[in-house]
């Protein structure tokens, strides 16, 4: 038997495309039929990925009773957090405000109009973990739907209103850069010294938050901001986070030590954490930070590039029914496969003979998660051992992986194999982020020139959120300061005017995560919090700026300080959870360095003026590379008009160098370049 969502694309939908659940996708005919039968509709939100999602699916949606429950007396719907986030958005706050607390899957009861009266997370078939379990649940939900159906649907406008109430912007306050003390103050309160991170278990790598303090490390020279910095880098490396064997972060730890991973890996991690350990690499020089970016990168290319050069969205944390199964290893199976290295081997990786983690899973007893004790960057027999132990990993059921390629997350590998590209010797990932970035122009946009956010177009375009446009614009920057191909930077610039008239709140300012074309949510939604990933709102606010400086725009400069300042509020009194969004600080207050390069092209130096301002490593930064020959090309100077007053002095090249709104004198040796940038 098959329901309605063997005819769905997204791999999540059709894992449930065989359970007795009669479920519907999101859609018009799953709310006519609610009103015309006038029952309650259950919303089952996850991903295909999510282990408890998969618990859920097992003891519910596979179970005849539950399903012959649901079938009678509800309209289910099925919906794939993954290509409807702003659907998830919508019902997550809305299960945040109800219940203090939100996850997947995420289920709520609505009415047909869409209102929701019911919400929670997981729920088991039955009663247990303190939690009510669908059986008994389901009964309640109905004799209340049909003994008090007037209060229920009074009830749901009130939730709904007062949800929306939540989301009226609050009053603008001053901000300054006293903000981004407050916000390296809560992190540094946060910190755990020991185990690096921010948080208690479960731990979450945070890039964004590591991305900041690299720099308030760098403009105000703070040793502490290094040091948290460095060490959360260090700890989620060595820890059982990374897959030690086949590259790449697990999802996050839930433990305090990085230890015991939750084991599906996302893309978006990967992205965000090859970026910031790049990052850490520039500031820094310590190879460990360039070797995990390009073990995480390699990850990616391996496993997760699709044939049309983009990157599938994750693989499972579940092989053969268990979670992690895949990844763990019995002490005497990796003695037997290693022989006269093993005791060696051990020395560098925690391995115990009976396991070293508890787990409630009896297929799990005395395993053990690879997890460092010491550095093995220069030891080629661990190395070797590494592999071996790979290839006989390989023989193992792979975890299932999540083909779907989106937009948004593909934007952020864009901006992270960009930025890993302007490492010398790391060139080859510009090919993966440039391939990636044709295949979306040429193939992800519709008939009406509008962006999409699924790979998989026939008969079922899903249109791009505010994600797609603010990552995909986040990476054509990055390819840009790395091809200083200036299409990337008109294709950047195109693409936010197009996000500022389907996403922009002319009246208040920010940006929605769904368009103005979309009609089928109850309202419009902005999100502003860094959390896994961070916002589109601090990315496209940050990269309108970063384009602003480029084209000197002043209507997209106007537009981000708008955004930027209805949200000051919310900065102000909790800085910590818009780690990114403070960053565009600099870009605001002009805290960056500005580059001019006019040069010659029979210039042989240029290459060695590029990477000697790469090399500096400062994160906040402008570089224009204007080749003088240019005055000549018309094409050029349409897009950079003010380029036209910049001269060649020695006719092999002038810079034009500016920090912090202050312009210096020019320069044209390398010496005195060497020496402005120590």
């Amino acid at each position: 038997m098959k329901n309605r969502l063997s005819k769905e694309l997204s791999p999540y939908l059709k894992q449930h495309s065989h359970n007795p659940v009669d479920w519907y996708p999101w859609g018009e005919e799953a709310f006519e039929k609610a009103k015309k039968e006038n029952k309650p509709i259950f919303l089952s939100i996850g991903y295909s990925t999510c282990h408890w999602c998969h618990v859920m699916e097992k003891e519910s949606f596979e179970d005849l009773e539950i399903a012959n429950i649901l079938n009678e007396y509800f309209i289910s719907i099925k919906v794939d957090r993954e290509e409807r986030p702003d659907i998830d958005s919508v019902y997550m706050h809305t299960c945040n405000i109800l219940t203090g607390s939100g996850g997947w899957p995420l289920t709520l009861f609505l009415t047909p109009d869409k209102l929701p009266f019911f919400a929670g997370t997981y729920f088991p078939k039955e009663t247990k973990y303190n939690r009510i379990g669908l059986k008994e649940l389901l009964p309640k939900i109905i004799i209340t739907w049909q003994e008090k159906h007037s209060d229920i649907l009074e009830s749901a406008q009130e939730i709904t209103s007062h949800i929306m109430q939540t989301l009226a912007q609050k009053s603008s306050t001053e901000i300054g850069e006293d903000v981004l003390h407050k916000c390296f103050e809560q992190l540094k309160f946060t910190f755990d010294s020991i185990n690096g991170g921010f948080s208690p278990a479960p731990k979450f790598p945070m890039p964004h938050q590591i991305s900041f303090l690299l720099s308030y490390y760098q403009y105000y020279k703070n040793e502490d901001a290094l040091q948290m910095t460095e060490l959360t880098l260090e700890k989620m490396y060595f820890g059982g986070i990374f897959d030690h064997i086949g590259n790449g972060f697990h999802r996050y730890s839930t433990d305090e030590k990085w230890l015991l991973p939750h084991f599906e890996k996302m893309l978006y991690d990967q992205a965000l954490l090859i970026y910031t350990y790049t990052e850490a690499y520039q500031v820094t020089k310590k190879e460990l930070y360039l070797e995990i970016a390009k073990k995480t990168a390699d990850y990616c290319i391996e496993n997760l590039l699709s044939e049309n050069g983009m990157f599938c969205s994750a693989e499972d944390a579940d092989s053969d029914g268990f979670e992690g199964k895949f990844y763990l290893w019995d002490f005497d199976e990796i003695k037997s496969i290693l022989k006269e290295d093993f005791y060696e081997f051990i020395e560098y990786f925690n391995i115990q003979e009976n396991g070293n983690f508890s787990s409630y899973e009896k297929e799990h007893t005395r395993k053990s998660i690879l997890h460092l004790k010491k550095n093995i960057t220069q030891n080629e027999k661990i190395k070797n051992c590494l592999i071996k132990l790979n290839k006989e990993r390989s023989k193992r059921n792979r975890p299932f992986k999540d083909t779907k390629c989106l937009t948004d997350w593909n934007g952020l590998i864009i901006a992270a194999f960009g930025k890993l590209s302007q490492v010398k010797g790391c060139e080859k990932y510009l090919d993966y982020a440039e391939r990636c970035a044709k295949f979306i122009f040429s193939n992800m946009f519709n008939e009406e020139g509008l962006l999409l956010h699924r790979n998989i177009c026939s008969n079922s375009e899903i249109i791009a959120k505010l994600d797609d446009y603010s990552f995909l614009i986040w990476g054509l920057v990055e390819l840009y300061e790395s091809t200083f191909n200036i299409e990337y930077l008109i294709k950047a610039k195109d693409l936010s005017y197009q996000a500022i008239d389907l996403f922009y709140d002319k009246e208040n300012g920010g940006f929605f995560i769904s368009s103005n074309k979309e009609k089928d949510l109850i309202f419009r939604k902005k999100e502003i919090y860094d959390g896994a990933v961070p916002s589109g709102n601090s990315i496209l606010i940050i990269y309108l700026l970063i384009l602003s400086k480029y084209f000197e725009n002043e209507d997209l400069k106007k537009i981000a300080e708008k955004s930027f300042q209805i949200f000051s509020a919310n900065i102000n009194e909790y800085p910590v959870g818009y780690t990114k969004l403070l960053e565009s600080i600099f870009y605001l207050y002009d805290k960056i360095d500005e580059y001019t390069i006019v040069y010659s092209t029979n210039s042989g130096q240029i290459d060695e003026i590029i990477d000697i301002i790469k090399s500096n490593g400062q994160k906040h930064r402008i570089i224009h590379k204007f080749p003088f020959d240019a005055k000549n090309n018309n094409h050029y100077l349409e897009v950079f008009p003010q380029l036209l007053e910049k001269q060649l002095i020695n006719n092999i090249f002038t810079i034009y160098y500016c920090r912090n709104n202050v312009c210096y004198s020019t320069i044209t040796d390398i010496l005195t370049l060497k020496k402005i940038l120590t």
